[in-house]
């Protein structure tokens, strides 16, 4: 960071502290739930508290957390969310489109935040101007990002002429695999899906494809394939295919390439968007917000481990390069 920008934020943290000190309820303690399968010292978390911090809800003094809703498998959702309602927090920040819908079963009243591919597009709020109801959060405008990694896959690997994408059956829809197909189609690229349900069938579908002969891959957007880095990374690499993923960081932990918003900065992004609730803002009017930064980060490192040469144009492109 430059000089002059740091002054400038130190500047800023300065005026916004007593500012957002005074903006919370004097001798209030909030509650916070979550329904999420993250662990606690999982960066994003980390830096979705230390966004709260510098509004001034800081957890041990005016926040509380409701136990029970951090580390959340699938099959857990529905009786953490009754769980999590039950402990009456003040808001509760949900997962995808399983978490969410889980909890909008469990409560009408209770404001819930979530982050999903498309809240609107998944029926869990009426619109993104006016969600309406109790639900307002992120979309990830991951429809429209698939397919710019596709694009940037074909470029990564230029004579590629069969590719793969390996999908989430549980939430990506069929329309969406065939809008895919249909743009790849286009290139003079066939391009084979291979569904994905549970972590252990990761692997088996990685092998599939490269069993049938595809030449890379493309990872969709879905929770599940974050949660399981390590096992798709590795695999993808033991296959030698070239690959992209929905995050950046899953690029800087060893994939060949990452293209999308940064996580830890939706998760920044839905901290705010807690701090509205929290002061008094209705789900129902506060709007949907998308992000506003997206990267694209290439892993040259693990484009070698795999004796591939990713183009010198689209490394210069590239928002940040791993030698």
């Amino acid at each position: 960071m430059r000089r002059r920008e740091f002054i400038s934020l130190l500047g800023s943290a300065a005026v916004l502290a007593p500012l957002a000190a005074r903006a919370q309820e004097a001798g209030r303690t909030y509650r916070l739930g979550f329904l999420v399968p993250w662990e606690r010292e999982t960066p994003a978390i980390v830096a979705f508290f230390d966004e709260l911090r510098q509004f001034g809800f800081i957890e041990g003094q005016n926040l509380t957390i409701v136990p029970g809703g951090l580390h959340v498998r699938d099959e857990q959702l529905a009786e953490r969310a009754a769980a999590v309602v039950r402990a009456a927090p003040d808001a509760i920040v949900s997962g995808a489109d399983l978490g969410t819908r889980a909890l909008q079963e469990a409560t009408r009243t209770v404001p819930l935040i979530g982050m999903t591919e498309d809240m609107v597009a998944a029926g869990l709020v009426a619109s993104a101007a006016r969600p309406g109801g109790n639900t307002s959060g992120i979309s990830l405008l991951s429809p429209e990002l698939d397919g710019k990694r596709q694009d940037v896959l074909m470029e990564a690997v230029p004579g590629a002429r069969r590719t793969a994408i390996i999908a989430d059956s549980k939430v990506t829809p069929e329309q969406h695999l065939r809008e895919l197909q249909d743009a790849a189609r286009r290139h003079g690229v066939e391009l084979a899906v291979f569904g994905v349900a549970k972590p252990e069938e990761i692997v088996p579908a990685i092998d599939g494809a490269k069993t049938s002969g595809v030449e890379a891959l493309n990872f969709l957007a879905t929770p599940l394939f974050f949660v399981n880095s390590r096992i798709v990374i590795e695999r993808a690499a033991a296959s030698r295919l070239p690959a992209i993923y929905q995050w950046p960081e899953m690029a800087e932990e060893g994939g060949l390439a990452g293209y999308g918003p940064r996580f830890t900065e939706v998760y920044r992004q839905r901290a705010r968007m807690v701090v509205k609730v929290l002061r008094g803002t209705k789900p129902a009017d506060l709007p949907v917000e998308q992000p506003t930064r997206f990267e694209l980060v290439i892993n040259l490192r693990a484009a070698r481990a795999i004796s591939h040469e990713v183009p010198a144009g689209l490394v210069l492109r590239a928002d940040e390069v791993i030698e």
